[in-house]
């Protein structure tokens, strides 16, 4: 090992190079954002000459991508986790899920938008979750909805992959144009009745009460 390398992790609580130069990225997205991160910082950030990257990375849009995932997991871990099946009311369960799909959403989509400039870190973040069928919220939602599908409490032939995608498209589309087409810094304001709203379709639908599907 390298007096440089050794240096470079006295202080990364045991992680390989690999994965000190990944956290090193990911300090950096949550401080300054994404768009305009450039090797040098990265490496001046992780105590490391500009060179070390690539010997561990095929260039700087691959180690962005495994930043990004870094970057989620680490806002994942500071909310509230979803529900437990059953843990309460089905309403109150529901409305926990949106809050929690809000919040999330609220943290990361301002550093996803910044890269619709750069659709290769993207294209390489997708890559990396593209075999996890378990990574994101909405397999995580659609497995808390699948939980209460087994106690009962949601129908039997509801699809519940499409009750989550109805929910996590609800945030989404709440908190993205704001970013893209505000120019205030305020956080994006979620409307007065917008959880409640939101979970009273999710459970009763659009059909009126007693009409077939004919």
């Amino acid at each position: 090992m390298s007096p440089r390398k050794a240096a470079a992790l006295r202080h990364a609580d045991g992680l390989s190079l690999r994965d000190h130069l990944i956290a090193s990225a990911e300090r950096l997205i949550r401080r300054r954002g994404i768009a305009r991160l450039t090797v040098r910082d990265i490496a001046r950030e992780a105590q490391v000459a500009d060179g070390v990257l690539y010997n561990h990375f095929a260039n700087k849009e691959e180690l962005l991508a495994h930043a990004l995932r870094a970057h989620v997991q680490t806002v994942e871990r500071t909310l509230d986790g979803l529900p437990l099946p059953g843990s309460g009311s089905l309403e109150a369960c529901l409305r926990a899920c949106i809050r929690h799909g809000l919040a999330l959403h609220t943290a990361i989509l301002p550093v996803f938008a910044q890269l619709l400039a750069h659709p290769e870190v993207l294209a390489r973040f997708g890559a990396l979750t593209a075999d996890d069928h378990q990574w994101g919220l909405e397999p995580a939602l659609a497995g808390y909805l699948r939980g209460e599908q087994d106690l009962g409490r949601i129908a039997g032939n509801v699809n519940v992959t499409a009750a989550a995608t109805v929910i996590v498209g609800a945030c989404h589309e709440l908190i993205l144009p704001h970013l893209l087409w505000q120019t205030a810094a305020d956080p994006p304001r979620v409307p007065s009745g917008f959880v409640d709203d939101l979970v009273n379709t999710v459970l009763n639908g659009i059909r009126p009460a007693g009409h077939d599907h004919r």
